[in-house]
This record gives C-alpha cells, structure tokens and sequence, in this order.
C-alpha cells in the first residue's frame, strides 16, 4: 500500500531570504513592511481546495462568505458531503461568491475528480507527481492555471509558484518581468529564481496579492507602497499602465 504524504500545515512561517537579486530584495521591502501573510485562511487542505474554486473571478470576500455557508452546514469534512447535496442547495449556499451556479457545478466536478482520482483526500492528490497532479486538474472544465496551481500549493503542498492579475501588474510595473507575458512564461520565472521553499513560494505570492490590493490595482495608488522603489521611471500614482 502506498504511503501517503503528510502535508504541510495549511499556514507556514514566513522565510528569509537574503539573496542579492532584484526579485529577492522586492520579497524583502515587502515583508519587512508588511509582516507574515499567514495565508491561506483556511483549516485544512480541502477547505484550501474549495476556496480556490470558489475565489474565481471574485473578491475573497465573497468566496470566503461561501466557505463558511459550506462550513457551517458541515460540508467540508468529505468530498461526498458536497457532490451529495441537490444542485439548488449548493448553489444556495455558493451564491456570496458570484457566478453561482457555474461554481457550483465547478466545485462538484473537481470534488467528483478528488473522489475518483484521489482516494477523496488532497492527501491522495498530495501523492501524485507533480506534472501529472497539475495536467489532471488543468483538464477539469472550470480549473485554468491559477485556480489548479492554488490547489496544489497551498492545498496539496506542492512546489509551485501561484500567478494572478496582482502578480503580473506589480511584475510588470516593477521591473520584474514584461506586464504581457504568459501565465506559464510568469510562473517559471519565478520558480527559475526562487530558492525551492514551499514556504517562501506561499509568502511571495500571498505579499504580492496584499500589495496588489492594497496599492497596485488597474489605477497605481503608489504613495505609502511598500515597493514605491522598485517602480519603473514615468509610472505615477494615478496612471494605469
């Protein structure tokens, strides 16, 4: 009988890193400002899971209100409890996330697959090499990259780097990387310069959604950043890219 993999806690501590390069010193002027992100805010993998799904195209706001409908039903202890419940009271429950019939129709399909593929545990999906977990998933209707790479790094614990709209504009805006590059040309950049640290991985990107949402959005607001620094010449607080 295979072993399964015992996964790493949910929330890890926040690493140092005391590289020279540009990506390491951003890392750095971020977290000394702004502290550890103790992200994601979930208790276990599978709640993880849900909320990735459920944070599509919205605010955490709104998945994390949904989370807690699943939550306080007792429907995030098992797969089945969710794939189980009539399509209405699902969707019912969703609904704070927006879109809530297609994510609930979603969420059953990739619970349905953890199911089946998985044993019914992100311990099961833990267990599965890494091109292989991630080519499962990105073959699911409704899990693209971010969502599918969510999963599997905060949920699954596995080595990948996590791309969002935050983290392509401050990359951008930053002197990282072109503002226009692919999602996977993104993610390899990162994971070409990051130390192979889960918990570095999870810190970098949970900083940068923090930033992106606290100063980095369509409109730049750039007095106060913690990276006001590393802003490419001609980009003012009030310009779009």
């Amino acid at each position: 009988m295979t072993r399964r993999p015992s996964l790493p806690p949910v929330r890890l501590p926040a690493p140092a890193w005391s590289g020279s390069t540009r990506a390491a010193r951003v890392y750095r002027a971020a977290l000394s400002r702004l502290g550890p992100s103790r992200w994601w805010p979930a208790e276990t993998p599978l709640e993880v899971c849900v909320g990735a799904v459920l944070a599509q195209n919205t605010s955490w706001r709104g998945a994390s209100l949904a989370v807690e409908n699943l939550k306080k039903a007792g429907l995030l202890d098992r797969p089945g409890a969710i794939t189980s419940l009539p399509p209405r009271k699902l969707e019912e429950l969703v609904r704070p996330s927006g879109y809530f019939r297609q994510k609930a129709r979603r969420l059953v399909i990739f619970l349905d697959w953890l199911e089946k593929a998985c044993g019914g545990t992100v311990e099961g999906l833990a267990a599965l090499p890494l091109e292989e977990a991630r080519a499962s998933l990105l073959e699911l209707k409704g899990i693209g990259p971010e969502t599918a790479d969510s999963i599997l790094c905060y949920g699954a614990g596995k080595l990948v780097f996590v791309v969002d709209a935050y983290t392509r504009r401050i990359g951008g805006r930053h002197g990282l990387f072109g503002g226009d590059l692919p999602y996977e040309e993104i993610r390899s950049w990162f994971e070409s310069r990051l130390p192979p640290d889960l918990a570095l991985y999870r810190e970098y990107h949970a900083l940068l959604v923090r930033i992106g949402a606290g100063w980095c959005g369509t409109r730049p607001a750039c007095e106060g950043c913690p990276l006001a620094r590393f802003r490419k010449p001609g980009l003012s607080g009030g310009n779009s890219p």
